[in-house]
């Protein structure tokens, strides 16, 4: 404006001087001859002068006007630009605002709001919506969209550190020596000692630092992502004085995304299998959350929920905003659970002492899980279908099934399976195999200007049971020593309030294992899992303590295997502030498990329907956290 200002003085004053000049001309030539001159010329004789042509400085004023002109226009252009720019960038800091508040109540996003993937703690996560650049304004704008308060710029990477600290406070009426990450299939029969002792824990291990990376080359995004927290145990974990515990990986994954829709990750992130809320691209977990997982303080979730946390590689494309496919390959593990059998078997699991160790933590796998999704938006609702396919296997020997009895000790084996005189040897050995997998839909609507959420899920097949919150099995093991996969399904019902300052939620799941079991004729009982056979008759009598120590029940007398966990959840969230300096919030969660078994015998007469005990727990968590913007 002061360069227009000066151009307009300089304008007027070359103005004023050039009519000045050309007036003087016009006297001096409009003049007559002087005063007493002998010689008039006859007025008849007299013609007219011609006009005098425009002096150069008028031309060059023309020329100062029109360049003023075309400057006014170009700045009203500019100014307009501008205008535009700062609209769109309160825009995305509104919606980051707003989506803030969702974040931990999983209310889900739209595609206007963020496109695939929501947008909340950090506005690091536009490069999931961000155009591809077309011109240096472009980049200019996806730079301004990447920042955030704590953002730190390096040639051109955008490396954004988040998270969230966390006080948080739980009571179980029957103790179960857990921290905040409930295990479900782990809830004590009446009789054990410890349902009748409670637990407090104070904890701050759910903890969660995070580093978040994007950058843009042309027309190609980039992304990292990195976070952890503090639920694991190491050689020096303690809980006495210092409080010490090791730090735990919950993802590590980088992402590419593609002209065309398309995206290829690759690292450890919620499986495909994870419920999502719009499309399908990955989350990490503050903020920018596109899974729909449950609200919950408690870190295992909530019961009938299906995920996982896995290493794995994934292709996804994204035809429009209203429908998206992806495949992912990922990490595979068994959980074993059988009951009865002799170690004529070795389903290999690392660190084990013997062949028949279940308890360990992994087992040897043939193949990867591959998942495959598809995604519906059509504008109400967000609907999913997914399947999976597995496989296990283990290692039999069928000669090594035996049996010693008599005096002296007489060993024999099953005829059927092993030639004559080749008992306790490895004749015969092979490997067996067997496939699994299993279908599941989601479907998720919002009502009320997305105040209220309404969310179901189902997942059904053999062999999955490790992708349920309840852990349960997704083997068992035959008489012969082959491996038997275990049917499976899990479900959640989802009802969600989402409010400014205050979110409510409420979940209702469950998960189910089928009993499967074979007769061993060389042990003359029944093996597997659930068999009516199995001995529950210790499961509702308190054993007296041993050594002068409690001791929890024998498993020969209270086997009390898993029919079916269900779970009931009621909980909210309060923000007592959400700004640009971060988060700070209340939590409280209510929740009641039952854990019901297959009946088996127990000390009761003939004809007696079959023990069913049922383990029960209610537990209140609280949580105050602080979230970095």
């Amino acid at each position: 404006m002061k360069q227009i200002k000066k151009l307009l003085v300089t304008a007027l004053t070359l103005a004023a001087f050039s009519a000045g000049a050309w007036a003087q001309t016009q006297v001096a030539s409009n003049s007559g001859p002087a005063t007493g001159s002998s010689d008039p010329a006859p007025a008849a004789a007299a013609t007219p002068a011609p006009a005098p042509a425009p002096p150069a400085i008028t031309t060059e004023i023309q020329a100062l006007k029109d360049a003023i002109s075309a400057q006014k226009d170009a700045l009203a252009a500019q100014q307009q630009r501008i205008q535009a720019l700062e609209d769109q960038l309160q825009k995305t800091q509104a919606t980051a605002t707003e989506t803030a508040a969702k974040a931990e109540a999983g209310q889900p996003s739209t595609s206007a709001e963020v496109g695939e993937f929501s947008s909340s703690a950090s506005p690091a996560a536009a490069v999931e919506q961000a155009t591809p650049a077309s011109s240096g304004q472009d980049q200019e704008v996806y730079n301004k969209e990447m920042e955030g308060p704590l953002t730190i710029r390096f040639k051109g990477i955008h490396i954004t550190p988040g998270g969230f600290a966390a006080a948080e406070f739980l009571r179980r009426s029957r103790a179960l020596g857990a921290d905040v990450v409930t295990p479900f299939n782990n809830l004590t029969m009446p009789g054990a000692s410890q349902s009748n002792l409670p637990e407090f824990f104070a904890t701050a291990r759910q903890t969660r630092p995070t580093v978040y990376v994007a950058a843009r080359d042309g027309k190609v995004d980039f992304s990292a992502y990195v976070s952890g927290d503090f639920l694991s145990s190491g050689v020096t974990s303690t809980a006495t004085q210092t409080n010490g515990y090791t730090f735990r990986i919950r993802q590590a994954w980088g992402q590419v995304k593609l002209p065309g829709g398309w995206s290829v990750l690759g690292g450890q992130a919620w499986s495909l299998v994870t419920e999502n809320k719009v499309g399908i691209q990955p989350s990490d977990d503050v903020g920018r959350t596109n899974d729909a997982r449950p609200a919950t303080i408690d870190g295992q979730y909530s019961v009938g929920f299906s995920f996982a946390r896995q290493n794995g590689l994934r292709l996804s494309k994204k035809f429009n905003d209203k429908f998206a496919v992806a495949f992912a390959v990922e990490a595979p593990q068994a959980t074993v659970t059988t009951s009865g059998n002799l170690p004529d078997y070795i389903l290999v699991q690392a660190g084990a002492s013997n062949t028949n160790n279940t308890t360990s933590t992994y087992g040897f796998n043939p193949s990867p899980d591959l998942i495959a999704k598809i995604a519906f938006d059509p504008g109400f609702g967000h609907y999913e279908i997914f399947g999976l396919a597995d496989r296990f296997q283990d290692r039999v020997f069928p000669c090594e099934q035996s049996v010693t009895s008599g005096t002296p000790p007489v060993t024999t084996g099953n005829p059927l399976t092993c030639p004559s005189l080749a008992f306790g040897t490895t004749t015969g050995v092979y490997n067996s195999s067997k496939s699994g997998g299993g279908f599941g839909a989601n479907a998720r609507w919002t009502f009320f200007d997305k105040h209220i959420v309404f969310g179901l899920h189902g997942f059904g097949g053999s062999g999955i049971g490790r992708y349920g919150a309840s852990q349960l099995p997704d083997v068992s093991i035959n008489a012969d020593g082959t491996v038997h996969l275990i049917k499976d399904l899990q479900g959640l019902a989802t009802l969600e309030w989402h409010g400014k300052k205050l979110d409510v939620y409420s979940y209702v799941g469950s998960e189910y294992a089928q009993r499967t079991y074979s007769y061993d004729s060389v042990q003359n009982v029944f093996v597997g899992y659930g068999a009516p056979t199995f001995n529950n008759s210790g499961c509702y009598t308190e054993p007296a303590p041993a050594g002068g120590e409690p001791t929890a029940l024998s498993s020969k007398s209270c086997t009390a295997q898993a029919r079916d966990v269900t779970e009931g959840t009621i909980g909210f969230w309060y923000r007592f502030h959400n700004g640009p300096r971060g988060r700070y919030q209340w939590g409280v969660q209510y929740s009641y498990l039952n854990k019901a078994t297959w009946s088996g015998y127990g000390s009761l007469p003939a004809g007696t329907p079959g023990l069913e005990p049922h383990g029960l727990d209610s537990m209140v968590f609280t949580s105050f956290r602080y979230y970095l913007p």
